[in-house]
């Protein structure tokens, strides 16, 4: 007999037990768990539903929705989302998922919400969305579901064994220095611009990121800014996320300035460092292949090493 409920104070070493069994190629730490959902601003103990078979958690879906805007006022009252999800082996296929889904997908309508995305929240998203390759159980459910893909993103890594900043960069930097533009290493003077720039031209979880990075430690050595005359036109960083030296990015230029080679400058800059600190490799989790990103990426030495689907689900 299996009983349905949300979470409840000292659930937390099953669940992350039975995460680690059910997603082996996502595995978490207690650690990380509190920081990435207990302590989440938007977190509420009825969004985590839990399954239970006697005193044995056999299944878990967390739905979460904002209680604290990402930037401004906003609070994206049409918009819930679904970070992970995971039924033990053993009780798949035998109506477990479905409930949980069930009753996750009524907390978000209850609260009236309209949307369901499947995994795309920020800012505590484990992975950017189902990785068909790694969980094909997993993607068949989420279409019988109701949830439909959107659109892929693509993870990427790249060794930073022997890396260094091609000739054709440098003189690139040196053509653009010319031009006025500066290339630096973010300072106190430059962290408003920055926020701002990345909040407004790209994603505010960009603006949190650099704004919280920096608060828990993040030098500010492995922000890099780019500047034309005196107006902000971009930026490169590394080791914001979760304080993982390693994890790249974020990173963006203005969408005015493309086509010069600001981002080639920033990104070659940024992995010098890296490597300067001495970094194995470089990665992140998300960005579009078929994108101006995506090619430079590429360009530079990156390679595909996971693809996710974002999905959406209408209540």
């Amino acid at each position: 007999m299996v009983a349905y409920r949300y979470y409840q104070s000292g659930d937390e070493s099953q669940i992350i037990e039975l995460w680690n069994q059910c997603l082996p190629k996502d595995p978490i730490t207690a650690k990380r768990f509190r920081h990435l959902v207990l302590l989440d601003a938007n977190f509420d103990p009825k969004g985590l539903r839990l399954a239970f078979e006697q005193e044995q958690l056999v299944g878990c879906v967390y739905a979460v929705r904002r209680l604290l805007p990402m930037f401004g006022t906003d609070l994206e009252a049409d918009n819930g989302w679904i970070p992970f999800f995971f039924v033990h082996p053993d009780h798949r296929r035998g109506g477990v998922g479905s409930q949980l889904m069930k009753e996750a997908v009524q907390f978000l309508e209850e609260e009236g919400r309209r949307n369901v995305f499947f995994a795309s929240y920020a800012p505590n998203y484990i992975v950017p969305g189902l990785d068909e390759e790694a969980y094909p159980e997993a993607y068949l459910f989420l279409q019988e579901q109701g949830f439909e893909k959107l659109y892929s993103p693509i993870a990427m890594d790249r060794s930073l064994v022997g890396f260094q900043i091609p000739d054709a960069v440098k003189k690139l930097r040196q053509d653009r220095e010319a031009e006025g533009y500066s290339f630096a290493i973010a300072q106190d003077k430059d962290l408003y611009d920055v926020i701002q720039f990345a909040n407004l031209k790209f994603n505010p979880d960009w603006g949190r990121a650099i704004r919280e990075g920096i608060l828990q430690g993040l030098p500010l050595e492995r922000i890099l800014v780019a500047r034309e005359g005196k107006k902000l036109v971009g930026f490169c960083m590394y080791g914001g996320y979760e304080g993982i030296p390693d994890r790249f990015g974020p990173f963006g230029v203005d969408p005015d300035q493309q086509g010069k080679g600001l981002g080639k400058i920033l990104l070659n800059e940024c992995l010098q460092r890296m490597r300067a600190e001495g970094l194995h490799s470089a990665w992140f989790l998300w960005t579009g292949e078929q994108t101006p990103a995506g090619y430079l990426y590429k360009n530079t030495g990156f390679e595909i090493t996971r693809q996710f689907h974002v999905m959406k689900k209408v209540i």
